[in-house]
């Protein structure tokens, strides 16, 4: 690894059919994304209309993200076995045909089904998108082009909450999928068309064992905190304490299989990713960054529907926020790859930092303007972090890690929201009880606890942007026990 201040400027330019490729991958991503956030302003409807109550009604999040935490894991080697195709058909194919299911649904059981089926084919598209730009884009550019994925990751969250709103103002729940299947179909059909493979597959074989183990551990975490997050019990219920011992315990059990299976090159997910240094650092700040934005954004919403009386549509009207970070995004990429991250990363997690402890401060009568102020603060310095801290993260790992090291860090950035949205609303509706005060002056106490601990994390995560390098890939730096041929490499 080498730590250039002054990268190359000379790297070539995307082809017309690597552009091609990125914009396919681009769009499909983003359909697929925008599809895990249209449901959470359905949930009341679909209680009523399909008769099941909030704790049952609460699985289509909750199978969408064990479904999420269990697939991601397996890309690592799904992306080195299978072509670029295959891995896009295949995905998309799963995308569709759960949005299907979905909307011809007759009960909740075989919406769950179709969730489930969607989410399988979501998990690999985020993985799949980054691993290309990898393979394709120099080093010395990769800022420019992961700000657009970026400009994905944060727009198509905040629009669909905003879309759902507005389709449910009109129209039955239904259309929530139907209206997406015709978009995730003409997706599959374009890419089906354009899209050509980057690089050649590499045989291996799927080790079952490491699947297994992978399922239960992430899976279990992920459900654990998820668990505890969520109804009167919260850590209190038997279920999360199982669902966390037998996480735990499978993980260890996965990662020494990993490590055992690594020294024969055949591993389902590699970690020794995790020997460039860059890329564990720059994990720990995206994970802390990560259980600071998703305890924030559960806590937003109960703020402004619990204390200001907002309906789901208003409340999905944040989108101002996630059209910044969408616009600003291809620009912090370029400044990346002028200056690195530091200039970037530091004041974007110290605004990530003072807004989170700005949102501690807010009342019932906190003006509307000073709200829309802070969380346009809140999204500007999310897109100040992220792209420098993954491009860095990324960077200096060898051809072969590239699906392994984009497949650890999606996974881990869900476990981290998890564990995040946890820790905070146990905080908030521990210090709500503790008051002897009305249910409003209890619940402001709460929110306020939990945003102040919010904004002590993203502290964390600011302290440690400041030893942030950038890092190139360099062969004759990269260990000996990590030198391969690429799996993915852009064809001639």
């Amino acid at each position: 690894m080498t730590h250039a201040q002054n990268p190359d400027r000379t790297a070539p330019e995307l082809t017309p059919r690597d552009r091609g490729i990125l914009f396919t991958l681009l769009i499909a991503t983003f359909v697929v994304i925008l599809n895990e956030t249209i449901m959470n302003v359905a949930l009341l409807r679909l209680m009523a209309e399909l008769r099941v109550s909030a704790a049952t009604v609460q699985w289509l999040a909750t199978a969408f993200m064990l479904t999420m935490a269990v697939v991601i894991p397996t890309t690592g080697f799904v992306l080195q076995r299978f072509s670029t195709r295959q891995v896009f058909l295949g995905a998309m194919g799963l995308f569709c045909l759960g949005t299907l299911l979905a909307g011809l649904a007759p009960g909740f059981e075989l919406l769950l089904v179709g969730r489930v089926v969607q989410a399988s084919g979501t998990a690999v598209m985020l993985p799949l998108l980054i691993t290309t730009v990898l393979a394709l884009v120099p080093a010395e550019r990769r800022g420019a082009v992961m700000g657009s994925i970026s400009v994905v990751i944060s727009v198509a969250p905040a629009v669909g909450p905003t879309l759902s709103g507005l389709i449910l103002e009109a129209l039955p729940w239904r259309f929530l999928f139907l209206l997406v299947l015709p978009v995730a179909l003409l997706t599959l059909a374009y890419g089906a068309w354009r899209l050509v493979n980057v690089g050649e597959p590499r045989p291996g074989t799927l080790d079952l064992p490491s699947v297994l183990l992978s399922a239960a551990g992430f899976g279990g975490v992920v459900y654990g905190f998820s668990s505890a997050g969520e109804g009167p019990d919260g850590w209190g219920n038997p279920r999360v304490a199982l669902a966390l011992g037998v996480g735990g315990l499978s993980l260890l059990l996965f990662t020494l299989r990993q490590l055992a299976l690594g020294r024969r090159g055949t591993p389902l997910l590699d970690l020794r990713a995790f020997g460039y240094p860059m890329f564990s650092l720059s994990l720990v700040v995206i994970m802390i960054a990560m259980m600071a934005l998703f305890g924030g954004a559960i806590l937003l919403p109960i703020y402004l529907q619990g204390l200001r009386g907002l309906g789901s549509l208003e409340t999905g009207l944040l989108l101002p926020g996630g059209l910044l970070m969408g616009l600003a995004a291809p620009t912090v990429g370029r400044l990346f790859d002028r200056h690195g991250p530091v200039v970037l990363s530091v004041p974007g997690a110290a605004l990530l930092t003072l807004t989170l402890w700005g949102f501690s401060t807010v009342t019932a009568m906190t003006p509307a303007g000073l709200l829309l102020a802070l969380h346009l603060a809140l999204s500007l310095g999310l897109a100040l972090l992220f792209t420098p801290v993954m491009t860095t993260g990324l960077n200096p790992l060898p051809g072969h890690l590239y699906s392994h090291g984009s497949a650890i860090m999606s996974t881990l950035q869900m476990v981290a929201g998890a564990v995040g949205t946890a820790l905070l609303v146990t905080v908030m509706t521990s210090r709500a009880a503790s008051l002897a005060a009305s249910p409003q002056a209890a619940q402001t106490a709460g929110l306020h606890a939990a945003f102040a601990l919010s904004a002590g994390i993203a502290a964390l995560a600011l302290l440690l942007t400041f030893f942030l390098r950038r890092a190139l890939p360099s062969p004759e730096a990269t260990p000996a026990h990590l030198e391969a041929q690429p799996a993915f490499a852009a064809d001639d």
